[in-house]
């Protein structure tokens, strides 16, 4: 038994998320408030006996534990040499759109979308066509028809899909990754598949990697991958991108090299080892604990806050709020949120198309922190203190 009860001082230790003030309580940023798997903790003491940290080089160990994790936890069968190092999703991803776009092109997004995918694509100068998803009031799905009309227009080159998606925690089904997929390919438009989140699931519940669904998806595709998001181990850099395809490969490879992105620290190799190799029982009960957390989420607002819905998502720690019933634009309401009561979490507006009546709540922390922020959160509706 792991303890996840354990409340850790984040304060004053140089954290992104806890450079706050005295009396707010961050739910914002992707990072957990839980410590490391012991497992991990003990990996690193091991490599601080030796003194020294130079430039490291990648160990079978580091194909064999990405290999073996996706092979027996998502079933599927990955090449060693279509692995290769890259120190962090997101630079790999503006750098991909560096090397194999153009300035001018059009890159789709499914909206709401993690944030930072605008800025990769427009910090280096492409554009990004959005395609809103379909909401019922319950759950998001892909609206093809409008997909197949952005991926057949000429200045489209690439695709980012989120799997599972952030920020509505929504697994895409085998035939919505297909699909998606073939109209890719119809139309010569590259994917990326960031698969980050994918190991932060509902018990009982799978995600399908893009690349394992059929030979179309799999040879033009290049699939993000980490320990970082699962294991809490973001501030590390360490990732790995998978790429069946050789031609892609070969320019993949070559641009992470020219961005300086290709190179492991000390400790990158090991935490990712030690997370594949060690860590399944730890992330198999934080599982548990942040299902738990969901399910005190969605009774406290069906029984405390009633104007704001959970989107129900089965995936990631992330938890997509609907506050239209507020009649408030999200950025105002997030502001007045944290104004009112020190609570500091995300406008949904900040995700693009379709985000601005939400509110994103990260609920990766102990018990007793979440219901402070709910608390915190049902002060705000009902007194604005």
């Amino acid at each position: 038994m792991y303890d996840f009860d354990q409340i850790i001082d984040r304060r004053n230790t140089d954290s992104i998320k806890w450079d706050i003030r005295d009396n707010e309580l961050p739910m914002w940023v992707a990072d957990m408030d839980f410590p490391a798997a012991p497992e991990i903790v003990e990996a690193f003491c091991d490599r601080l006996k030796l003194p020294i940290f130079g430039y490291s080089k990648l160990r079978d160990e580091w194909f064999d534990a990405y290999i073996n994790w996706w092979k027996r936890f998502h079933g599927m069968d990955m090449n060693r040499e279509h692995l290769m190092f890259c120190s962090g999703v997101v630079p790999a991803i503006s750098s991909v759109i560096r090397h194999l776009t153009a300035p001018g092109d059009k890159i789709i997004l499914l909206t709401p979308n993690y944030n930072h995918f605008y800025n990769c694509i427009k910090d280096n100068g492409r554009q990004v066509l959005e395609v809103e998803l379909l909401y019922d009031r319950n759950s998001y799905s892909v609206n093809i028809e409008h997909l197949e009309t952005a991926v057949s227009e000429p200045a489209v080159t690439m695709m980012i899909v989120c799997n599972p998606q952030n920020p509505t925690g929504t697994i895409w089904s085998s035939s919505d990754l297909q699909r998606i997929g073939e109209l890719c390919r119809k139309h010569h438009v590259t994917v990326i598949s960031d698969e980050i989140h994918c190991d932060i699931i509902t018990p009982g519940k799978q995600y399908t990697p893009f690349a394992s669904v059929s030979e179309i998806n799999k040879n033009n595709s290049i699939t993000c991958i980490a320990p970082t998001k699962a294991f809490n181990l973001a501030g590390l850099q360490t990732a790995a991108l998978y790429i069946p395809n050789e031609t892609i490969r070969n320019k993949v490879r070559s641009s992470i090299e020219k961005d300086e992105i290709s190179m492991p620290n000390s400790f990158a190799a090991v935490a990712a080892i030690a997370a594949f190799t060690s860590g399944r029982k730890w992330l198999e009960e934080l599982n548990e604990y942040i299902y738990k957390n969901k399910l005190i989420v969605k009774s406290y607002l069906q029984e405390e806050i009633p104007q704001i819905k959970l989107v129900w998502g089965d995936a990631t720690y992330l938890l997509w709020l609907d506050c239209s019933a507020l009649k408030m634009n999200s950025k105002d309401l997030a502001a007045q949120i944290r104004k009112n009561t020190g609570l500091y979490i995300m406008a949904g507006s900040y995700y693009g198309k379709g985000g601005d009546s939400f509110l994103r709540m990260n609920v990766a922390c102990p018990k007793e922190i979440l219901l402070n922020g709910l608390e915190r959160l049902k002060n705000s509706v009902y007194t604005g203190k």
